[in-house]
């Protein structure tokens, strides 16, 4: 195994501010994060691999990410005038392909949620497909599959 440590840790660097945007709640920030044909999947059933065809959480376009983040900064989302601010921790950090095209990079990740005084993770695996692009990136892809995501269905306030 052979790692461009400049690649690993210009990708970390990456990684790390686009959580950190997302749980201060900087999604004008956020979106300009991505690629236009860019895809935000956070799918119902981890294991399927087709993910239009299937049951998601979120299968979002750039329209569809434009549309959450009003919904989000109007108060129109469940909860979104009494949320908290979310800690999101991700680990393990790893660059499955990288070409000159694309990197794949997937990580091991928990988003906590403080709601109504009690403390909810949400831990789960994200898979960034991420298009080089000026000395950062823009999101191609960004897949997260929850580990108990049946169990989150009900009052999602934030985005993953």
């Amino acid at each position: 195994m052979n790692t461009n440590i400049d690649l690993f840790n210009q990708v970390s660097g990456f990684l790390s501010t686009e959580a950190d945007m997302l749980d201060h709640k900087e999604y004008q920030d956020w979106l300009k994060l991505w690629s236009p044909s860019g895809l935000y999947i956070v799918p119902v059933d981890v294991t399927a691999d087709d993910y239009k065809n299937a049951l998601n959480v979120a299968y979002d376009n750039d329209h569809m990410r434009q549309l959450r983040v009003e919904r989000l900064e109007g108060g129109e989302a469940v909860s979104t005038a009494t949320a908290l601010p979310t800690v999101r921790l991700i680990s393990g950090i790893r660059i499955v392909e990288a070409s000159a095209e694309q990197v794949t990079v997937r990580y091991s990740y928990c988003v906590y949620e403080n709601k109504a005084g009690d403390l909810r993770p949400y831990p789960g695996q994200v898979e960034f497909v991420l298009i080089p692009r000026d000395g950062s990136f823009l999101i191609e892809r960004k897949l997260v599959k929850l580990l108990r995501v049946s169990q989150y269905l009900a009052t999602i306030s934030y985005i993953f």
